[in-house]
C-alpha cells in the first residue's frame, strides 16, 4: 500500500485539486486512498492510476451530490439560492492554463469537461479514460473525439469574438 500511495498520491491529489476547493480536495484524496486500502486486492496492477482516478471520480461525484443536497436544504431554509464559488486554489491551478482555453473548457458540458481534463490535465490514454469513466474503450474514444471537437468549436467562437472586440486586429 505504501508503494501505491507513493507512486500515485501526487496524481490523485492533482486530479482532486482541479475539481474541488483545496480542503475538499485533500479530504477526497484521503478518501480515495482509504477506499484503495480497503479494496487493495481489487486494484489491477497494470492499471493502478486509472483505478485510483476512477475512485476519485466517484468520491468527487458523491461529494458534489452531498454538496448539492446541502445547498437545496440551505436554499429551502433560508430562501437564498446556493452559489458556490471556486476557491483561490482552483484559480491558481486554472491560472496555469491559458485563460481562453480554461474559459472554453468551462463552457463545455460537464461530461465533456471531464473527458478533456482527463486527457489534457491528467494525460490519460483513451483506454485509461475508459477505466476512469467505467465505459468501453470505444465509447471513451468517441467521447474524447466529441469533447475535443466541441472544445475546438468553443475556442473558435471565443477567438472570433476576441478578434471582433479588438477591432479586427490580433
Amino acid at each position: 500500500m505504501h508503494a501505491l500511495f507513493d507512486a500515485h498520491f501526487d496524481a490523485v491529489r492533482a486530479y482532486c485539486i482541479r475539481r474541488l476547493p483545496l480542503a475538499e480536495a485533500n479530504d477526497a484524496t484521503s478518501e480515495v486512498f482509504l477506499v484503495a486500502w480497503r479494496r487493495l486486492e481489487d486494484i489491477p496492477h497494470d492499471a493502478e492510476r486509472p483505478w485510483l482516478l476512477r475512485t476519485a471520480y466517484n468520491v468527487i461525484a458523491h461529494a458534489r451530490r452531498a454538496h448539492a443536497r446541502r445547498g437545496r436544504l440551505r436554499s429551502k431554509l433560508s430562501g437564498l439560492a446556493d452559489s458556490p464559488e471556486s476557491g483561490p486554489e482552483t484559480q491558481v491551478v486554472r491560472g496555469v492554463e491559458q485563460a481562453e482555453v480554461a474559459e472554453a473548457i468551462e463552457q463545455l458540458r460537464a461530461a465533456d469537461r471531464e473527458v478533456v481534463k482527463l486527457r489534457a490535465w491528467d494525460e490519460l490514454s483513451t483506454s485509461e479514460i475508459a477505466i476512469v469513466l467505467d465505459i468501453t474503450v470505444e465509447a471513451a474514444k468517441k467521447r474524447v473525439q466529441r469533447a475535443m471537437r466541441r472544445l475546438a468549436d468553443q475556442l473558435g467562437e471565443e477567438l472570433e469574438s476576441l478578434h471582433e472586440a479588438g477591432g479586427g486586429e490580433r
